[in-house]
């Protein structure tokens, strides 16, 4: 008795492409929304930023904001900040997640929720909380006059670029937490036991067995920081502080405050290439590193 051969799984070349007209047609809606919300409004962007106000379309625009003092200051406060604040919070949301994930004590599970509701929160609520405590009537100035009978406190660096550093630490720390949470639930215990049981200690496992672990996820999350901090507004802006510029609170400050509306447009351009270019950039190391 002969059996009959089961039926491919392997779909046809003919059962594909009936398939792939109606997945084009699924797929229109939302390439349509995103035209209409996203791409549109991103299209007149530009093309505003070739339009200066004397008229006509030419790369003037371009040529004002990039001559100027304020543009190139803005930039490197920009860069600047934005690196030194991934860099931050790389170090402590590795260290947070390790005493977390590895450190049994009261409430772990309890904190690492909390992490999940600290990523809803706006930014500008962490900095008036900074605010709170280190601002010129906040908490730890009104404790110090209070004690020594001075004046005025001694907590003066929110105004400073150290206070914007210190606010967009506080708050995109927990971005490069909750990968990492996510990647040592993952993590292999029978590992850790083993090199504990062969004398290894801490530090020694940590830089062996959990960081090799972890570098794809402290890649996805400091990346993510990191586009977020190029354009952060919000923390730059509640804070107060004097003399730091960002490319944001410049694109502001044209359109708003000088009704420099091409040369704010100029401003926005580049920071959205700054931001698409990074994230090119991410894409290409990590598929060439297997992440």
């Amino acid at each position: 008795m002969t059996s009959e051969p089961a039926p491919s799984a392997v779909p046809t070349r003919s059962a594909l492409r009936n398939a792939c007209p109606q997945r084009y047609l699924l797929a229109l809606p939302p390439v349509a929304g995103l035209a209409l919300v996203f791409l549109y409004p991103l299209a007149l962007v530009v093309q505003q930023s070739f339009q200066p106000d004397t008229g006509g379309t030419s790369v003037q625009p371009y040529v004002d904001v990039f001559a100027s003092d304020a543009f190139r200051s803005a930039l490197w406060t920009t860069v600047w900040l934005a690196v030194a604040a991934t860099a931050g919070c790389l170090v402590l949301g590795f260290v947070l997640a390790l005493v977390i994930a590895f450190v049994p004590f009261p409430g772990a599970r309890a904190v690492a929720r909390f992490i999940d509701v600290f990523l809803s929160f706006p930014s500008f609520l962490i900095t008036l909380a900074l605010l709170f405590v280190y601002g010129s009537a906040g908490m730890a100035n009104g404790l110090w006059t209070d004690v020594t009978g001075a004046a005025e406190g001694p907590f003066r660096f929110l105004t400073t670029p150290w206070g914007v550093l210190l606010a967009e630490i506080t708050y995109f720390t927990p971005f490069v937490m909750r990968p990492l949470l996510a990647a040592f639930a993952q993590l292999d215990t029978a590992q850790l036991e083993a090199a504990s049981s062969l004398g290894a200690r801490a530090p020694r496992v940590v830089r062996r067995i959990i960081l090799p672990e972890a570098l794809p996820a402290l890649a996805a999350g400091g990346s993510l920081v990191l586009v977020l901090c190029l354009n952060e507004f919000g923390i730059v802006l509640f804070t107060g502080a004097k003399g730091v510029t960002t490319l944001p609170t410049l694109v502001y400050g044209k359109a708003i405050l000088e009704s420099d509306y091409p040369g704010a447009c100029v401003v926005a351009v580049v920071n959205v290439l700054i931001s698409v270019g990074l994230y090119a950039l991410y894409r290409v190391v990590s598929r060439r590193a297997g992440a």
